[in-house]
């Protein structure tokens, strides 16, 4: 490889505005199973949600001051986006990206892989934002929420949908088959849900799994949800969002060139 095809596979993504026929493909495939994809994504967190907060929940005292389904539900909304995410940018990206051949077809046509890669990007945030607000209504519905400030979570749904997409896409990028997608579901995504305080508060946990917990995005996306479904304002706001959008610009960046390294070659 010589030292310009080298310095254009490191070369920061600039996409523009082109990437958006990219998510325009991705919704009117996606609008002709529409719901049974939306269904689909509500299942778990809504298991979740009212198995465990209303079942455990009534086993158990206050927590943080607010029943255990309202702490339970505030928690679900940013977890189901984080799933929901993750899946669209692993089993759907690749799917178009390896076995369907969609993104050479599209890689014919003027656009360039900086406009898949931001297309499949928003795409997959713009899905798991479906997820967010569906519980986010449920929550409303329940009566779980009486605040205007919980609309604030829903930018901090498509936040949280941003960063795990971007996550997701460096799986992608590295992944030789469909199998490979569970070690990262079994060894992130799993205790990133079970240490981030979806389920219980975090100072609960072991000083260095604390610490650790602190770390990962998904407890930013939490502190930054739960206060405002209680009708607050979280603590620190700028600085978690500081970290998802850190988080996703780093690891967007390392998406695209290892996609570059796996495909144009």
């Amino acid at each position: 490889m010589n030292k310009q095809a080298s310095a254009s596979r490191y070369a920061c993504p600039r996409p523009g505005m082109r990437w958006l026929p990219v998510w325009q493909r991705n919704f009117l495939v996606w609008r002709k199973l529409a719901i049974p994809s939306v269904l689909g994504n509500l299942a778990d967190p809504l298991i979740y949600m009212l198995g465990l907060g209303y079942g455990l929940g009534g086993l158990l005292p206050q927590v943080s001051g607010v029943s255990y389904v309202s702490f339970l539900a505030a928690g679900t909304v940013v977890a189901s986006t984080m799933n929901a995410a993750t899946f669209e940018a692993l089993y759907s990206a690749f799917s178009r990206m390896h076995m369907q051949k969609t993104w050479d077809a599209i890689l014919n046509t003027p656009l360039s892989l900086d406009h898949v890669m931001t297309g499949e990007l928003v795409w997959a945030a713009s899905k798991s934002m479906l997820s967010g607000l569906a519980i986010l209504g449920i929550i409303a519905l329940l009566g779980l929420t009486h605040s205007l400030l919980a609309l604030w979570v829903i930018p901090v749904i498509f936040l949280t949908g941003i960063t795990f997409s971007a996550l997701g896409l460096i799986v992608c990028a590295l992944a030789p088959s469909y199998d490979f997608f569970m070690y990262y579901f079994t060894l992130f995504i799993t205790p990133t849900m079970l240490v981030s305080g979806v389920f219980f508060p975090t100072d609960q946990l072991p000083s260095v799994v604390h610490g650790i917990a602190n770390w990962l995005p998904l407890s930013h996306a939490v502190q930054l949800a739960r206060p405002l479904v209680f009708g607050e304002m979280p603590q620190n706001a700028i600085a978690h969002v500081a970290v998802l959008l850190g988080v996703a610009t780093v690891a967007f960046y390392i998406a695209t060139v290892l996609t570059r390294r796996r495909l144009l070659k």
